[in-house]
């Protein structure tokens, strides 16, 4: 199982920015999804799920109203689009997969680099 993410970068307080997460080794449409973000010296922290057809989303208080999470089957991707960035939302952001949390069916990306600074 394979989950890359890319879409981070360096933005600007105010900007936006699109992350995709591709998967790939997986039955990607039975799959919850979500993004996580691990700031420097902090631990990691959900910010937005969705459910494996995509009828259901959740998200972060933090982020709500923000940023949007989305998925289309047909591509295997799962996206986070992050509008009105600020600063605080500066972190490495990570796709996981999960279906079975008992036998183990969780997988991870490796992350990518967001930093929103003036």
């Amino acid at each position: 199982v394979h989950l890359v993410e890319s879409g981070g970068g360096l933005v600007q307080p105010g900007g936006s920015l699109r992350l995709s997460c591709a998967a790939s080794g997986l039955m990607f449409s039975t799959y919850g999804m979500s993004w996580h973000r691990q700031a420097p010296g902090k631990g990691r922290e959900l910010v937005a799920v969705i459910t494996s057809g995509g009828g259901s989303t959740n998200y972060a208080g933090s982020v709500k109203g923000r940023f949007t999470i989305s998925r289309d089957n047909a591509k295997n991707t799962v996206y986070l689009q992050m509008n009105s960035l600020k600063p605080e939302d500066t972190a490495v952001y990570y796709c996981n997969a999960q279906r079975n949390l008992l036998i183990g069916e969780v997988y991870w990306g490796q992350g990518t680099q967001v930093t929103v600074s003036a």
